[in-house]
């Protein structure tokens, strides 16, 4: 039986972004698997979507992930790449509450591995609204956090006619206000969510980082190869006054991705 301990260790980690995130994610993975950590900017992600919307993003962020890793792995030989992919919009349990969901991917294609983490987060300040004075757009700045996140000025929400991005400072803030309202009789602002403009984002990168650094470590019992974890929560925790099957979760299933053991775990009581 071949052992797969420590097959990321001491390797070269590309980190394929355009928008600063090695900055949260280098350190982490140095100090995990000390190795070296690069940066893979010679894609342009941009080109599979952007979130102001100049070119349409695609069906899924799974989807958009995998395909940066797929790309980039034509460049980097042998080396442990690791892409990012978020979005925004309503928490799925929690109604009309923004939520940021990020997703973190390793793929070695050297050893055939795909590791995939999700963190879904409502610290964000996700926004955007029509604002009619300066006044308006000043309670709307102060309450997603400007200047230490960047704003977005167009004529209305999705137009990509007048887009003016990463605005960071009230003068030119106000001045391109005054300029889209003059020119369009209309101003939407919304909020930059770019990682490198925006910290709330950054944090919860952050945190999915360290949950795909545990993934990376845990390894199936059977033939240790890494990548080990829940893959699936299962439904039908008794009620605990009728034991009637409820949604909330009952256990966790996890499958090696390369000899298919799985393992069953009751929760929270196992």
């Amino acid at each position: 039986m071949r052992i797969y301990q420590n097959l990321f260790q001491n390797r070269r980690i590309s980190v394929i972004t355009k928008h600063g995130k090695e900055h949260v994610l280098r350190p982490l993975l140095e100090e995990a698997f000390e190795g070296e950590v690069c940066v893979f900017d010679a894609f342009d992600t941009d080109l599979l979507g952007t979130f102001s919307g100049e070119i349409e993003r695609g069906p899924d962020p799974l989807t958009a992930i995998r395909e940066k890793c797929r790309i980039a792995s034509r460049y980097l030989n042998d080396d442990i790449i690791i892409a990012s992919e978020g979005s925004f919009g309503p928490h799925p349990f929690l109604f009309f509450i923004p939520a940021d969901e990020e997703l973190l991917m390793v793929y070695d294609k050297k050893n055939e591995i795909e590791i995939v983490v999700k963190e879904l987060s409502t610290e964000t300040n996700f926004n955007g609204k029509t604002i009619k004075s300066i006044e308006e757009l000043k309670v709307f700045a102060e309450h997603t956090f400007f200047p230490s996140h960047r704003l977005i000025i167009r004529d209305k929400e999705k137009s990509t006619d007048y887009l003016k991005k990463g605005i960071v400072d009230y003068t030119t803030l106000e001045q391109t206000f005054v300029e889209c309202l003059k020119i369009n009789g209309s101003v939407f602002v919304e909020t930059d969510m770019r990682a490198m403009f925006n910290p709330s984002r950054m944090k919860v990168i952050e945190s999915c980082a360290h949950k795909l650094i545990e993934k990376m470590r845990s390894t199936c019992p059977v033939c240790q190869f890494p990548g080990f974890s829940i893959t699936e929560a299962i439904s039908g925790l008794p009620c605990s006054l009728c034991a009637s099957p409820t949604k909330s979760t009952l256990k966790y299933l996890s499958v090696c991705a390369k000899c298919k053991f799985s393992e069953e775990k009751i929760y929270p009581h196992d």
